[in-house]
């Protein structure tokens, strides 16, 4: 046989059925790479790539049915893997190099299957490769994929376990699904009571979105995140909500500016509990946040305790820093779920001396001459005010010119700084073009020229307008930056520079980015159609990350207590984990016992089979084959038999056959069909 296939050679191939091992592998290879597709994102490229090439080789063995590569070749290649490996993660050891060298081991196994015992390991490494996908999501969208890359191997599995025929692929599947099905009640009651024993139980440290908010911020730092409709958090308020305009979620205060960059400050004065004056409404509500990989959590303007004091949520104790935001004792990579209150219109800081401000006065020397000028004409224009006054007569007078001036709010502004180190100048008097983070930033420049203390604030601004199974939705792309400037009357003053300049941002109505070809046919179609999928998608996520990946050791408790355990703890878990262990152990002892009885399917079969023979008056034994039932049925019905007859010997002919399997369920439904017939023929 040539070893390169002719065009009408590849055509009879494809038309003529595989033998059963290469349809086996191939299936199994279509399996591995689907284990394979959530990671490669998270793998280096050559390990993608590598991986990708031997699956392709090693399916092209299979469809030729040529010989694999011999040992040391393996071993070439493995001593190769390995230094690459050593090379990209600098360590053959950890999560990183473990998961890489996993994919490519995997990918290598299947080169060496030649025995069944060869298929074992690689199903092994399949399942174990199945659950580091876990380790980047935990996504509803992941578990699903995890589901029918599992119920893919299982199927592998079963068919590794049906030697005799060829079995089909559905008959596998469907025999995997059952047993999986047997084994769900078993794990949802392990889920219930499995003690969350950290760190083993959450997220990894470098899972989870981003922000795009960090100690940091220059032009163009919230452009790529306004893109990034993801999920940031979600609120359900008990009562009345704020309205969009009073949605502010204080993150990260920045103060110190070189000219391109804010930083946060050095050794800033702290608030005093008496320095909080918590006026107008509260709003009490729940706030699911996610895993944002911060320290400095988002959170409604202005809630207490005041600053020094403490907040509990999961294992973590929160704590007010000075600048009126939340502080994690380490970047946040779970899911915190906790309720609090907090009064939008709250006032703080009026205690604070002249002092204790200063820095928020700072601008760099020598850059942005005509800001400069501009903030010292300002301020000798309401020279004759006191501070407060001024401070809100500047404030509105900028804010005027941002409204009158024509400045434009866009996503794309360009880029600022690049031929000239005055980028707050040329923002400000030249191309007038911004986002939320140039406003804010010329604003505060502006007013420290105008001898008002001023910083910038980042967080998020607004929520969707439409709640979502009653939750308001904050997303990543509500990202944004904000001012708030200092008087001895009035304390810290919020200011948001962009509300004059698109005032429907902060009520809701942010910037989209242009729909793409797809999208734009959807529009078109059915307007509005791609949101409402996407709010669907979004609502059933969220009930899988409510109601399974939150069910913490809280709700464990709480589950106890409806179950009658006055005080339960988590060595009440692990008793009640370990009774349910040992009733699995003697459950999975029982069904081994009953199965080492002499029920083997074949026999089943033919109990079953004589059954029904002995009611339609025939005598069976159990040294009988069917060709003999069906000899007797042809001598004692004739013709009216004859379909039963057939069904007999068709029986008889697949015992002994390798391309199908014993007694298929569409034989079975056929012989019980004829036996009812045969049987209505009877006088």
């Amino acid at each position: 046989m040539s070893a390169v296939l002719s065009p009408s050679g590849a055509r009879s191939r494809l038309r003529s059925p595989l033998p059963r091992e290469a349809r086996d592998t191939l299936f199994l290879l279509a399996i591995i790479a689907a284990t394979l597709v959530p990671h490669v994102g998270h793998l280096p490229w050559w390990c993608s790539a590598v991986t990708a090439i031997v699956l392709a080789w090693r399916a092209r063995l299979a469809w030729r049915s040529g010989a694999l590569p011999g040992r040391w070749t393996l071993v070439g290649a493995l001593l190769v893997i390995m230094v690459l490996t050593w090379t990209t993660h600098r360590t053959l050891l950890g999560r990183e190099a473990g998961i890489t060298m996993l994919a490519m081991l995997m990918g290598l196994k299947t080169l060496e299957l030649r025995a069944r015992r060869d298929a074992f390991v690689v199903f092994f490494l399949g399942f174990f490769l199945v659950l580091t996908q876990f380790l980047y999501s935990q996504s509803l969208l992941t578990a699903v994929w995890t589901l029918l890359c599992v119920w893919g191997l299982l199927s592998a599995l079963v068919l590794a376990q049906m030697p005799q025929g060829v079995p089909s692929l559905k008959l596998a599947a469907r025999i995997a699904a059952r047993n999986t099905a047997f084994g769900l009640p078993v794990m949802l009651l392990l889920f219930m009571l499995f003690p969350r024993l950290p760190p083993l139980w959450g997220l990894p440290k470098d899972a989870g979105a981003r922000t795009g908010l960090s100690d940091t911020m220059e032009f163009g730092s919230f452009a790529d995140v306004a893109l990034d409709d993801s999920i940031a958090m979600r609120l359900r308020f008990n009562g009345a909500q704020p309205p969009q305009s009073q949605l502010y979620f204080r993150a990260q205060v920045l103060s110190r500016f070189d000219g391109r960059t804010w930083m946060v400050p050095r050794g800033y004065w702290s608030v005093t509990a008496d320095d909080v004056r918590l006026t107008g409404p509260v709003y009490r509500f729940q706030v699911t946040m996610e895993a944002l990989r911060v320290t400095v959590l988002p959170m409604l303007e202005f809630s207490p305790p005041p600053p020094g004091d403490g907040l509990r949520v999961s294992d973590m104790l929160l704590v007010r820093g000075s600048q009126a935001q939340w502080i994690a004792p380490r970047p946040v990579t779970e899911r915190l779920r906790l309720e609090y209150e907090a009064w939008p219109q709250a006032r703080w800081g009026a205690k604070q001396s002249k002092a204790e401000v200063a820095q928020d006065l700072q601008l760099p020397a020598g850059l942005n001459p005509r800001a400069i000028a501009l903030g010292a004409a300002l301020r000798e224009r309401y020279e004759s005010k006191d501070d407060a006054d001024r401070a809100a007569a500047i404030s509105a007078d900028l804010l005027r010119q941002i409204r009158s001036n024509g400045y434009t709010y866009t996503l794309s502004p360009g880029v600022y700084g690049e031929f000239t180190p005055h980028a707050i100048d040329e923002f400000w008097f030249d191309r007038k073009l911004g986002f939320c983070e140039h406003f804010s930033a010329a604003y505060v420049v502006l007013m420290r020229a105008a001898g008002v203390p001023t910083r910038v604030v980042t967080g998020f601004q607004g929520s969707d307008l439409e709640p979502q199974d009653g939750d308001m939705v904050v997303r990543m792309a509500m990202a944004h930056a904000w001012a708030e400037y200092w008087t001895p009357r009035d304390g810290w003053v919020r200011v948001d520079p962009t509300a004059a300049v698109a005032p429907d941002r902060v009520q809701g109505r942010r910037l989209q980015r242009p729909p793409g070809a797809i999208a734009g046919v959807f529009d078109t179609v059915s307007p509005g159609s791609l949101q409402r999928m996407r709010r669907a998608w979004e609502s059933l996520n969220n009930a899988w990350q409510q109601r399974v990946l939150s069910f913490s050791t809280g709700e464990q408790m709480n589950l106890l207590k409806q179950l009658g355990f006055e005080d339960p703890d988590w060595s009440l878990l692990v008793q009640l984990a370990g009774m349910a262990f040992a009733a699995v152990a003697v459950g999975g002892a029982g069904i081994a016992a009953w199965q080492r009885r002499p029920h083997d399917p074949w026999s089943r079969q033919r109990a079953r089979i004589r059954r029904a023979l002995d009611g339609l008056g025939l005598t069976t034994t159990d040294q009988d084959t069917p060709r003999q039932w069906a000899q007797q049925l042809q001598s004692r019905h004739g013709d009216r038999a004859q379909a039963l007859v057939d069904a007999l010997r068709e029986l008889e002919a697949q015992r002994y056959r390798q391309d199908q399997a014993v007694g298929t369920s569409q034989w079975q439904k056929r012989f019980l069909d004829a036996c009812e017939a045969l049987r209505r023929q009877r006088p």
